[in-house]
Formats: C-alpha cells, sequence, structure tokens
C-alpha cells in the first residue's frame, strides 16, 4: 500500500540525515496522499542508518494504524493535525536543529531580516505559545499541532512554511513531503543568519516590507520569474 509515497517519505527522513538537522532517531517526516486519505509517517525510535522504506507506517487521519508492523512516530497526532487544518499540505517534517531549537527554548519568533528569508518565508517565523499544564498532560502531541495552527492563524501555511514549537523544536512542511524536508533546512540556515545577526547588534534596522514583498513575490506571486519556465 501506498509503496511509492513510503520510498518519498524515507528518502525525505534520510535528507534530514544528510543536511545536519537530525542524529540518532530525532525528528520525522512525512506524507498525506489525498485521494486515500491516509498518511505515510517513519516508525518511532528507528535509527535512521537502519530503516528502510517498508518501515514507513501508513495511518488514517485519525491515528491508526492501517499498515505496518512497527509503531508510528510519536509525534504523528502533531502531523495529522496539520493535515486536517490546512488542505494544501502534502508533506510535514519536524528536527531539533539547533539554531532554530534554540530560538524555540528562548521562545522568540525568527525574525524577518533580510532577503534570504523572504525568499523563502513571508514574514516573520513564529513561535508558538507554550502549552497548558492540561494540555501537556492531555493529548500532549494532539495539542501541540492545535497550537501550531493557532500559532499561524490568518497566514497561509505556504508562505509561513514553518514554525517554532515553544521549548520544543520546529515543524515545516510543504505540498509534499520533499518540500517539508526542504523547509526543514531553509528554517534552520534563517535561524542561524538570525541568530548571528542579533549578535552584531542590539538594534536591528527593520526590514523594509517593500523588500519583502520583492523577494517574496519574484519567487512565489502570480507573476514570479525566479527560476526557469
Amino acid at each position: 500500500m501506498l509503496s511509492e509515497l513510503k520510498k518519498r517519505v524515507h528518502a525525505a527522513n534520510l535528507e534530514l540525515v544528510h543536511n545536519g538537522l537530525v542524529i540518532y532517531t530525532w525528528g520525522n517526516v512525512s506524507g498525506y496522499d489525498r485521494e486515500s486519505g491516509l498518511v505515510v509517517i517513519k516508525p518511532s525510535g528507528v535509527a535512521y542508518d537502519v530503516m528502510k522504506p517498508e518501515d514507513m507506517v501508513v495511518v488514517d487521519l485519525e491515528g491508526h494504524v492501517v499498515e505496518g508492523n512497527l509503531r508510528p512516530s510519536s509525534d504523528t497526532p502533531t502531523h495529522l493535525e496539520l493535515y486536517k487544518a490546512f488542505p494544501e499540505l502534502g508533506g510535514v517534517a519536524h528536527t531539533h536543529s539547533t539554531y532554530a531549537t534554540a530560538f524555540a527554548q528562548a521562545q522568540r519568533s525568527i525574525p524577518a531580516l533580510g532577503t534570504t528569508h523572504a525568499d523563502y518565508f513571508y514574514g516573520d517565523i513564529p513561535c508558538c505559545r507554550v502549552l497548558t499544564p492540561e494540555e501537556t498532560a492531555g493529548e500532549y502531541e494532539k495539542n501541540t499541532g492545535r497550537s501550531i495552527v493557532e500559532g499561524i492563524s490568518g497566514r497561509s501555511p505556504l508562505e509561513v512554511p514553518g514554525v517554532l514549537a515553544s521549548f520544543h523544536g520546529p515543524f515545516s512542511w510543504g505540498s509534499t513531503p520533499e518540500k517539508a524536508a526542504y523547509h526543514a533546512t531553509v528554517l534552520e540556515k534563517l535561524a542561524e543568519l538570525a541568530f548571528f545577526t542579533l549578535q552584531l547588534s542590539d538594534s536591528i534596522p527593520v526590514f523594509p516590507q517593500h523588500m519583502m514583498d520583492k523577494h517574496y513575490l519574484r519567487k512565489h506571486g502570480k507573476n514570479a520569474y525566479y527560476g526557469q519556465r
């Protein structure tokens, strides 16, 4: 079942390793097949260097295992909340990458400070609110997903393809598993650039909105002209 999507999700998970975003068993990528309404996700606690495409677990949107002998990632309920909230998404990624997680632990959004940021994210990368004790004691992972949905309320998830979960780490997404992993890598690099920029001065100039608009829209707007046709 969904053998091709399993291969793609497996490869996207390995992309996190290749780009230095995860170690050991940290992090996960999933992919959503909207035709069947099923999600393919990394199994929980399985090391990347032994993981195979056939180890990927298939679940429905309620988290019931449809196919697979292993338990799905413990973050599965978070992924499912995002798929249910945002029909544009076909892939979700989660890492504990260094700079992005540092911002999450400091409860700081990643500010838009320049054109590199604007090429991929239209505005600041938000740090979502802290879960309440009741939310943490209850359906923790599901409530993490709900807090992410709340955190980007009023913004397009494709214009802001990632957020920080407070004290936890980054979640990113895209229309495919590959794009989710891609945005995880971009988000980490933007966090690194912001970290060093903020070291240079206590008073960083405001990034002009007209430059934000120009750089984002030339890649993602209806009249985009970056790249090849």
